[in-house]
């Protein structure tokens, strides 16, 4: 079985605006992206192409309609990978110690070259946050992208996981939450952030931002702004031949 540290020096995380996040699933490409194309151990498909594909994610966006007290429903879009917690019970079950908190900055890691693919983590991680790799035969799970964030060699703007950096929305954030002046840290506190399933006691270090309500129904005319009339009165051809027609 393997330890968790007593605390860590830092705690690297995400903060994810459920407001914000559109759906558009460009953080899952990323991520299949960059582990598959940028990392040394490639996220496998099966039979991508055919009746009954499958494969191995790292991130997957779920939407779900919700109905709140006041106001119209909304469609919320929840983006989940791994919450990298505190009290992480997938590291704690772990027979081999393949899996691993590390001390300075409380990423959680899965060591492939000890993992035997038990699958005990995923049983014991409450958010089905990890996942077999059937080529492989090893779990697999959110990195937090530490072959990006660490690395001198590329632009600092990159040196963020992949999914944060695609976010088209500006829906991902990334940084310490050990830190309570870090920007992660203050967007949690000004957007009253929030854990996911904290009744399960694992402490996750990533955040939601809950979506904003939404008093009224919001009205959208596609065509009103092509409808309304480019001048007061007609002017040219049109002016004339209004003119014209009505003298009849």
């Amino acid at each position: 079985m393997t330890d968790l540290p007593a605390e860590t020096q830092r705690k690297m995380g995400l903060v994810i605006d459920l407001d914000t996040c559109v759906g558009c699933h460009a953080c899952v490409v990323a991520c299949k992206g960059w582990n598959t194309e940028g990392y040394g151990a490639p996220l496998s498909d099966q039979n991508p192409y055919g009746s009954d594909p499958s494969g191995t994610f790292l991130n997957r966006v779920h939407s779900y309609e919700v109905q709140p007290e006041r106001g119209p429903a909304q469609l919320v879009h929840f983006p989940k990978s791994c919450l990298h917690c505190e009290d992480a019970p997938c590291v704690t079950v772990c027979p081999t110690g393949a899996s691993y908190k590390r001390e300075d900055d409380g990423i959680v890691l899965v060591n492939e070259s000890s993992c035997i693919g038990c699958g005990l983590c995923a049983w014991a991680c409450p958010y089905g946050a990890r996942e077999m790799d059937i080529a492989a035969g090893v779990m697999k799970k959110c990195t937090l992208c530490v072959d990006r964030i660490y690395n001198e060699h590329i632009p600092e703007e990159d040196r963020v996981p992949a999914c944060v950096r695609t976010c088209p929305a500006g829906a991902r954030h990334f940084g310490d939450l050990g830190d309570p002046d870090s920007e992660v840290s203050r967007l949690v506190a000004e957007r009253d952030g929030i854990d996911l399933m904290p009744e399960m006691g694992t402490r996750p270090v990533n955040k939601y931002l809950p979506p904003r309500p939404r008093d009224e129904e919001p009205v959208m005319d596609v065509l009103g702004p092509l409808l309304e009339p480019v001048a007061d009165t007609p002017d040219g051809l049109l002016g004339w031949l209004d003119r014209q027609l009505s003298k009849l």
